[in-house]
């Protein structure tokens, strides 16, 4: 089964609901697992609407579920995975305010990851956009993204599902994101040399330049882990000499390991997650903790 990925632009609570709740009660009529996400500010309408049917549907906000684009798609991934062979329903409406323009582009980068990650989950996603408060660089990218739209000569409301001509495949928009990215290292950046498999001093050194940095102690144990593990991939597969840069910029702190081969990745190395422990990837990456 394919996964059914399709947006809807909708202008108001009325539309919201006009497409949203026949949705859910289709999923709940076909025995599938239905799970809504949605903002505060469309939880309550959508909860008193379904009435009983409320309690069939997992109900999230998306201010709590969409934190990280990472956290995010491993959440729908362990949810299609629980539920499996259940074929899962999933309203999820992303939240698209309060992020700066590069974790914009990331969340964007996601929603089209989100046609490979998921592509033979046979789930069905409906993701809301509203029209009427988002600006049109977003409502335009939900159209790149998206390969199923929802009529919008309806409105937004419950329209057929249609083919969406503006859709871009995952490489091609993979692509487009990177050319758009800057990442210029700073003069002030730290350097470290990767010159022995004996990889603690690294560790140590991303810890403590992290939390100097203000890191949590949490996201530094989960940056010092990524750290280890792309260091450990380039002293396998890479070309010395190799090093380690970190920096804060802004509201991250990002930590840049590389080495002077000559592989180039693909757009999606490095955001699709491995089938498994084992797999093997690149040997250069840049790892980045959000201060959220």
């Amino acid at each position: 089964m394919r996964l059914e990925h399709r947006a809807f632009l909708y202008g108001g609570p009325e539309e919201f609901l006009a497409a949203a709740v026949p949705f859910l009660r289709a999923g709940i009529e076909a025995g599938e697992a239905v799970v809504a996400v949605v903002r505060e500010a469309n939880r309550g309408a959508l909860r008193d609407t379904l009435g009983d049917d409320a309690r069939a549907v997992d109900l999230y906000t998306s201010e709590g579920f969409y934190v990280h684009p990472v956290r995010t798609l491993k959440d729908y991934q362990r949810i299609v995975a629980a539920n499996a062979p259940r074929r899962v329903r999933a309203l999820a409406e992303p939240v698209w305010t309060g992020w700066d323009d590069r974790q914009l582009l990331e969340w964007t980068r996601y929603e089209s990851l989100i046609n490979v990650v998921f592509e033979g989950s046979g789930a069905r996603a409906l993701c809301p956009y509203d029209r009427a408060s988002l600006p049109e660089p977003v409502i335009e990218q939900a159209r790149r993204t998206h390969p199923l739209l929802l009529s919008e000569r309806t409105g937004g409301g419950a329209g057929p599902g249609e083919w969406n001509e503006r859709y871009v495949d995952p490489v091609s928009f993979g692509t487009r994101c990177d050319r758009a990215q800057r990442f210029d290292r700073p003069g002030d950046a730290e350097y470290l040399p990767i010159e022995d498999d004996d990889l603690h001093g690294l560790r140590t050194f991303v810890a403590e330049r992290a939390a100097a940095h203000g890191v949590g102690a949490r996201a530094v144990r989960n940056l010092v882990t990524a750290a280890n593990e792309v260091a450990a991939n380039a002293l396998r597969h890479g070309v010395p000499p190799m090093g380690l840069w970190i920096w804060r910029d802004g509201d991250e702190v990002l930590c840049e390991i590389a080495d002077h081969g000559l592989w180039r990745p693909g757009p999606l190395t490095g955001f699709i997650p491995p089938e498994s422990a084992l797999d093997r990837g690149s040997a250069c990456g840049r790892c980045v903790c959000w201060w959220t």
